[in-house]
């Protein structure tokens, strides 16, 4: 029988696919190049009503650093989440995670008068984590050798570092966290595994 691809891996491909055009018509450095291709900037999201922005914004990447650094996070815990919560809910969380950072992230913008050039996979990367984190949480704190403690400490040290360094989109890394464990909490249901028993003690 024939292996589908899953959905982590066809959007790691589809974001690598991006950039590279992205990087050979212009360079993703560039600003304006990257507001062309549909980066988040709060003046044309309220003035033109170009709410696309708030979802294309999510499959483009300030250089190969931010590239990598993003897939390699949705490679180690999409495909477990994936796994665990089937392929149409991870897809509802990575996305409708990922958008609503997008959506804080415009709103902070508009709150603070400010208008930054946002691009990134962070914020549904964020949604994945936080949603893996809400998983574990209903299965006792451990998964397929994946425990709560590696998650939260994944989770605390990537805000931390936004917090702490300059140019991150940190509304997006918070927005997409809170959403996703939120989405997890309403999509998700703990599967009945053989041979486990309740503990009553």
């Amino acid at each position: 029988m024939e292996k589908r691809v899953s959905v982590s891996t066809a959007i790691i491909a589809l974001n690598s696919i991006v950039f590279l055009i992205v990087e050979f018509t212009g360079g993703s450095s560039d600003l304006e190049h990257m507001i062309s291709w549909g980066a988040a900037y709060a003046p044309l999201i309220t003035e033109e009503q170009e709410y696309y922005r708030l979802i294309s914004c999510m499959f483009l990447h300030f250089g190969m650093e931010h590239l990598v650094n993003n897939m390699l996070a949705l490679y180690f815990v999409g495909g477990r989440l994936e796994h665990e919560v089937g392929k149409l809910r991870f897809a509802v969380i990575y996305f409708a995670g990922g958008g609503a950072g997008s959506v804080l992230s415009y709103y902070m913008d508009i709150r603070n008068g400010t208008a930054y050039v946002s691009v990134g996979a962070s914020g549904a990367v964020f949604a994945v984590i936080g949603a893996m984190i809400y998983v574990l949480i209903l299965n006792r704190g451990q998964l397929e050798g994946l425990a709560i403690r590696q998650m939260v400490f994944m989770a605390a040290l990537s805000l931390y570092y936004g917090f702490a360094s300059q140019g991150i989109d940190n509304a997006a890394h918070v927005g997409g966290f809170l959403s996703g464990f939120v989405l997890a909490l309403v999509l998700y249901h703990r599967k009945h595994r053989p041979g486990c028993v309740l503990d009553a003690s």
